[in-house]
Order: C-alpha cells, then sequence, then structure tokens
C-alpha cells in the first residue's frame, strides 16, 4: 500500500510540473468548500520548478477571514492540492470533530523522493482568526480515512525516518503511522489500532520475501517489519524471525545498527 502512495504522490506532482514548466508563467488556483468555508489557494509559476505568490483566502459566510501569502521552505514548493484525490481540490474538512471545517495546504517540494508536508489552518472561535500548523510527511505523504468511523478522519502515513536507514529508498521499508490532529496539535495515534499495524508488519514480510526472490538482502523491510511488531508488543518473536531468515556476514552489525536505530526512534521504549 505505502509503495503505491509513494507513487502516486510522485506521479501527480512530476506530470504536474512538467505540464507546467512547458507553459508561459500563469496563476493557478485551487478551491474547496465545507458548508459556509470557502478556501483559495492562488500561485504563480514564475520560472521553471520555481513557484510564487502562494496565497490563501478563507471566506466564512462570505466575509474574508484571511487573506495572506503562505510560508514556502523554499521557492521550489509547489502546492498541490488534496493528496491522492482530485488535484484541483483543495481538502476543508472537519479534522477534529468541533463542527468546525480545517483547511489543509499541501506541499510537493520536488524531486524525485521528496518531500511533501502539509499547512494545516483551524479558526478559533475566541479571536476569529486562523492558527496554522506544519507537518512534513516525507516522501510517503498521507492519505485521509475514517479508521475509528467515529465520523472524524485520520491521517495514515508512514515514518519517513527508515528511509535510506539500512537500504536504498526503493529497498526500504516503513512502518505504519497514523495521525489525529485535535486542539491544533498533530498527534500520532498509530498504536491504538493494533490489527492495522499487524497488517502492515504481516505485508512488510511479503515484501521481504519477494525482495529475497529477487537477490535483495531485504534489511530495508527487516526493519519496518520489525518495528511494527514492536508496536503490537510481540517484539520476541519479530527478533526471532528476523534472526532466523537473516543469514548474511554482517547479521551481527545489523542487528546491532537496527536495535540502536528502533530505540532512537522510538520503538523500543
Amino acid at each position: 500500500m505505502y509503495k503505491f502512495i509513494r507513487q502516486a504522490l510522485i506521479s501527480v506532482a512530476v506530470v504536474s510540473i512538467t505540464t507546467l514548466a512547458n507553459q508561459p508563467s500563469r496563476a493557478e488556483v485551487f478551491t474547496g468548500q465545507s458548508g459556509n468555508v470557502r478556501a483559495e489557494i492562488s500561485y504563480e509559476q514564475s520560472e521553471e520548478y520555481q513557484y510564487k505568490n502562494v496565497r490563501l483566502q478563507i471566506m466564512r459566510a462570505g466575509k474574508k477571514i484571511l487573506d495572506r501569502t503562505l510560508p514556502q521552505d523554499s521557492e521550489y514548493d509547489r502546492p498541490i492540492g488534496g493528496l491522492l484525490t482530485d488535484n484541483s481540490n483543495l481538502p476543508v474538512l472537519d479534522l477534529d470533530g468541533n463542527k468546525e471545517p480545517e483547511v489543509i495546504a499541501d506541499f510537493f517540494t520536488g524531486g524525485a523522493h521528496c518531500c511533501l508536508y502539509s499547512l494545516i489552518y483551524k479558526y478559533g472561535s475566541k479571536s476569529q482568526q486562523y492558527g496554522q500548523i506544519q507537518h512534513k510527511w516525507g516522501n510517503g505523504g498521507y492519505h485521509l480515512k475514517d479508521v475509528d468511523q467515529d465520523g472524524i478522519p485520520e491521517f495514515v502515513s508512514q515514518d519517513d525516518r527508515f528511509a535510506y536507514s539500512f537500504a536504498s529508498y526503493a529497498a526500504s521499508g516503513y512502518p505504519l503511522q497514523i495521525w489525529q490532529y485535535r486542539q491544533g496539535k498533530m498527534i500520532d495515534v498509530t498504536r491504538r489500532y493494533p490489527q492495522l499495524i499487524y497488517n502492515a508488519a504481516f505485508q512488510q514480510w511479503q515484501t521481504y520475501l519477494e525482495a529475497k526472490k529477487q537477490g535483495d538482502d531485504g534489511k530495508g523491510f527487516l526493519a519496518s517489519y520489525l518495528a511494527n511488531k514492536y508496536m503490537i508488543g510481540q517484539e520476541k518473536d519479530g527478533w526471532q524471525r528476523v534472526q532466523q531468515v537473516y543469514k548474511q556476514s554482517d547479521r551481527t552489525q545489523f542487528f546491532a545498527d537496527l536495535r540502536k536505530f528502533l530505540r532512537e526512534t522510538g520503538y523500543i521504549k
């Protein structure tokens, strides 16, 4: 699933960038609406792969509440529509269950493997203004899904810290990550969904077996598999299986490096 997400996001961004690069500078607009809240992002492409005047406007019941230039980590950061949805749509939806829609501005930084981040805007009833946070997704991005079926979507993603840690990008595996947006913050709630983690671990193990058939040592997928096993309290079983299958000459160093990495990234508490 996660490889599909990465490929889809990269394909959408690369195709869009290539198309724009062959056209003269012009304004592009994304719009979205929920109830009486309407949002619009506009931007210009001044030169090839360079974007400027990225501007967000948010209207409430016809009144303009926010009109500002959005911060970009660099001039190459391109605003995109909702990830894995209609790329012309700007996500405007209730992320925390308070009946007040938030606005998500997604950016792609360019390049073959990196990166995506989101600016999330929340309306404050007391201040009557919008506050903003940034969340970085790395290579994988996210998709919105109501995982627990409570009417509020979660951000389903992956732990991008595993990219290149034990293998090349293509041979890296990624543990499941699930985030909720609550009280203006992103909260990692992955461990609340043990069945989904178990499914992710199973998928990583299957991917490892396929990689092994193709002559890869599979370290990147074994690392992700073991991280998922730690999250559901099955680390003993996970280590036994990893140690049984990985017989390369660097196994002692790999196991030591893996244990150290899992501790540094918080999987080993």
